[in-house]
């Protein structure tokens, strides 16, 4: 678990599409769930700027997500589902727990 990676895409979502945007990620849940590699996602919604997200993934490691997902139907229809709520490019970031103190 400690060499798990996650990747974090900041989405800015189209203001008064938050909705439609959370329902085209639920819809979008099992193809991250199929995909080899892939151990969570969490899509988490800012207090402050309520049309932004960050969509947190579990992978079992960078090229799960960057080789076997991107290249998986599912990342297609990923895009297809929740890709006209986006009001400019996700940002994504992979990162690694570099220190888990409780």
């Amino acid at each position: 678990m400690a060499d798990d990676v996650l990747e974090i895409a900041e989405i800015d979502v189209i203001r008064g599409e938050e909705a439609a945007f959370e329902r085209a990620v639920a819809k979008a849940a099992p193809h991250f769930r199929e995909s080899p590699g892939c151990l969570s996602l969490k899509l988490l919604r800012s207090i402050e700027h309520p049309s932004r997200y960050r969509l947190v993934v579990g992978w079992d490691s960078v090229d799960a997500h960057i080789l076997a997902f991107r290249a998986w139907p599912g990342f297609h229809e990923w895009r297809r589902l929740a890709g006209p709520y986006f009001a400019s490019p996700p940002r994504v970031e992979h990162v690694r727990a570099a220190l888990e103190a409780f």
